[in-house]
């Protein structure tokens, strides 16, 4: 039987910060896939050779500014959006369109409404949050959530924010980040006998990632142990005020902001760590994670976590067995945390093998792709049918979902 065709719909391809993604398309093979963006970004770092790039629309002025002013079309329509895309779906065949992110689906609504294929939206986090930039963006998501079958969420929290936003709990699947637990082997860590802790944190350096609390436990921290050092790999905005907070706390000199890293420099800087912190925390307009990529990575090297109960943290981290949790924005727990871990005699090890396991038995790449292969497979199905098809993982009004177990 021949495979279905999936477009996979990113309006960048791809963000550093968005490998998750990458990692989801290449590792597709029960169904024949493409990608379709507005712009290809650090295609070195993400090769994919199969993408068809929207181009810019050559519309007349004067009729980009009718669109626009008088009859008041939506973006996709006045840009010129619109027929190239679905020129496109039609001369690819394609069966199905997975729009990747919340707010790319209200972008696309004029379509989605029209399109005689079903899409399905995935939600990553961001797009679960109060966008003051997207005017009624709740009342568009209701929108969306109508017009598609299936709901994909990376986290069980997310998909409860979602149940909250309007979609029905019928529509929603869990998908969560797939790991490739090849590239990521187990680590056997043992306390250094000098000392010489080597503490880290990967993420994009913004407000939600909760670095700055990392910064003021890691001060704390090293005042009992003076040769600790503290690496944070990503880029953000906020780097010159974290350089000035940890001036100000006195350990510049041992944090060390390392930039974005490949796949295998961040893999050695896990293998060569003791102790991961993620600290997360809900900014203002309530943007929450799903589980962090670096968290199911570190973890997955046998890198024990102290991080916080937010968003699907807690989904991935059970207290005091695979990991550590502590409240929000609270660096004297964070460091209480850092100081018990590494003062338990086999912590390093014992703990480091359950949080591989952990991830082995819930967030293998190879189960998670079979997955999402199936919430595909089911949506195509649901296409022209009049009533939903109801999950039968469906065991309460929000949704508690079965997962997949790999063996181990």
């Amino acid at each position: 039987m021949a495979k279905h065709v999936v477009a996979s719909y990113c309006t960048s391809f791809l963000k550093p910060e968005m490998l998750h993604i990458y990692r989801q398309v290449k590792a597709l093979r029960g169904v024949r896939t493409f990608v379709i963006t507005k712009e290809v970004q650090n295609a070195e770092r993400f090769p994919f050779r199969d993408i068809d790039i929207i181009p810019q629309s050559r519309m007349n002025l004067l009729r980009h500014g009718w669109l626009k002013f008088v009859k008041r079309q939506p973006p996709i329509v006045y840009r010129g959006e619109y027929q190239v895309l679905a020129s496109l779906l039609e001369r690819r065949g394609a069966d199905l369109m997975h729009v990747y992110f919340g707010h790319t689906g209200v972008h696309l609504l004029p379509f989605i409404e029209q399109w005689d294929k079903p899409c399905v939206v995935s939600f990553h986090g961001a797009d679960v949050a109060i966008k003051e930039d997207i005017p009624d963006y709740p009342e568009k998501l209701r929108r969306l959530f109508d017009l598609v079958p299936l709901v994909l969420a990376r986290s069980q929290s997310l998909a409860n924010r979602l149940v909250q936003f309007g979609c029905p709990p019928e529509k929603l699947r869990i998908n969560r980040t797939g790991i490739p637990l090849d590239k990521f082997p187990f680590v056997d860590r043992q306390p250094p006998r000098n000392g010489r802790w080597r503490v880290m944190q990967a993420c994009r350096l913004i407000p939600k990632k909760g670095v700055a609390t990392s910064l003021r436990a890691f001060a704390i921290f090293k005042k009992d142990n003076p040769r600790a050092e503290f690496f944070i790999a990503g880029k953000g905005p906020l780097q010159p005020e974290l350089e000035m907070l940890a001036a100000g706390l006195g350990i510049l000199k041992d944090v060390h902001f390392v930039g974005f890293l490949s796949e295998r420099e961040l893999m050695e800087l896990y293998a060569s760590s003791h102790l991961f912190l993620h600290p997360s925390e809900t900014p203002p307009d309530e943007n929450q994670e799903g589980i962090p990529n670096s968290v199911l990575e570190a973890m997955a090297t046998g890198l024990v976590v102290a991080a916080t109960r937010h968003g699907g943290i807690p989904e991935a981290i059970e207290h005091g067995h695979t990991g550590w949790l502590v409240p929000e924005e609270d660096h004297s727990a964070l460091a209480g945390a850092m100081q018990k871990i590494t003062s338990l005699p086999r912590a390093l090890t014992e703990m480091g093998l359950r949080a591989r396991q952990a991830v082995t038995q819930r967030f293998q790449q190879e189960a998670q792709t079979r997955m999402l292969e199936s919430f595909y497979e089911e949506a195509i199905a649901m296409n022209g049918a009049e009533e939903p098809v109801k999950s039968k993982a469906m065991t309460s009004p929000v949704p508690q979902f079965v997962e997949p177990v790999a063996a181990n």
